[in-house]
């Protein structure tokens, strides 16, 4: 999988920015450890089909797996959330948010208000890339704050697909 572009997808599209506290008796937010690969991987392939139904199919399971045992894994903080499953979870590194996903059962209950919290905690600012067909995340994003930077054409990312710049700053 390539890096130059990683993406956020599909994130619950209401609802503020929340203190972390707020949502940990309700929806466990904890730091990702290598046991839960696997169901990142296969909730990252769950929630791009289901969402971003236009996007082609590049890379294969067991391709996914490696990509996050190899790169996510090892170059993000990586936190997981949804109680006793991972029904979310979002890939942070050195300023951005590379990976933000949240399996469309559980959008709109707040966890990837509560996983960007966790990205947020301790930063000035923050930069993602987004789809421009992705609606419903560029919704979620705008109304946390952040702010567009740049179209793209999609010629830079793997996928061809136009993208955008966000950036969000305290």
């Amino acid at each position: 999988m390539a890096e130059a572009k990683t993406r956020l997808e599909c994130p619950e599209p209401t609802g503020k920015l929340l203190g972390t506290a707020q949502h940990a008796a309700v929806l466990p937010i904890r730091r990702a450890t290598p046991a839960d690969i696997e169901a990142v991987a296969r909730l990252h392939r769950a929630v791009r089909t289901a969402c971003l139904p236009y996007l082609p199919e590049l890379h294969t399971p067991e391709e996914d797996l490696r990509f996050f045992r190899e790169h996510v894994f090892p170059t993000c903080t990586v936190w997981v959330g949804g109680g006793t499953r991972v029904a979310g979870y979002c890939a942070c590194r050195h300023g951005w948010v590379d990976h933000l996903y949240v399996e469309p059962a559980a959008q709109g209950r707040g966890l990837g208000s509560a996983l960007l919290n966790q990205a947020i905690v301790g930063r000035s600012h923050l930069k993602l890339w987004v789809f421009q067909r992705n609606i419903s995340a560029i919704r979620f994003y705008t109304r946390r704050g952040f702010r567009l930077v740049e179209l793209t054409d999609g010629s830079g990312n793997e996928e061809g697909e136009p993208d955008a710049l966000y950036e969000w700053r305290r």
